[in-house]
């Protein structure tokens, strides 16, 4: 399979408002899709977010083809600094192709080359798939709880 990483940057908005405004993608996220004026402010601060740091951000995925698949993030906890969210949106037709375990597996080995010690996910509890990939990484369940609203369940796994 291999796919690529990189970090977003200015000039990839429309690839990360396909991904964000799609109804699919976004259900088990927040539940809707995110409206263009939401996004692009979500972009900004994700390209903030990105010029911060080296490894840690926002990255877009590209599969073998150089087709745009979705969008992989490492995201530091500026109280914790050992410690960061990783996360993952693929485009639907991506979906069960095996690309969320290999972009899991990416994210990880970037973790790997800094100073973490805990990688936190936090998914929708219904999101079986999800949970597979995490699990299959060395994740472990630490609450199913609600956050922002939402159901939602953090898993954690040490470095």
């Amino acid at each position: 399979m291999t796919i690529k990483l990189t970090k977003f940057i200015e000039c990839d908005f429309d690839d990360y408002y396909k991904l964000v405004s799609n109804e699919k993608v976004m259900a088990q996220i927040t539940e809707r899709s995110i409206p263009l004026d939401e996004a692009r402010t979500n972009f900004q601060k994700l390209l903030n977010r990105n010029s911060k740091y080296e490894k840690y951000g926002s990255y877009k995925i590209f599969d073998r083809f150089n087709h745009f698949i979705g969008l992989g993030h490492l995201t530091l906890n500026e109280t914790i600094t050992t410690e960061a969210e990783i996360g993952y949106m693929l485009m639907p037709e991506y979906w069960g192709k095996g690309f969320g375990t290999e972009i899991a597996s990416k994210l990880i080995d970037i973790a790997y080359q800094t100073e973490l010690e805990v990688l936190k996910a936090i998914i929708d509890p219904e999101n079986i798939p999800s949970r597979k990939i995490l699990l299959n990484n060395g994740f472990v369940s630490e609450q199913v709880c609600e956050i922002d609203g939402l159901p939602g369940e953090i898993l954690c796994k040490r470095l």
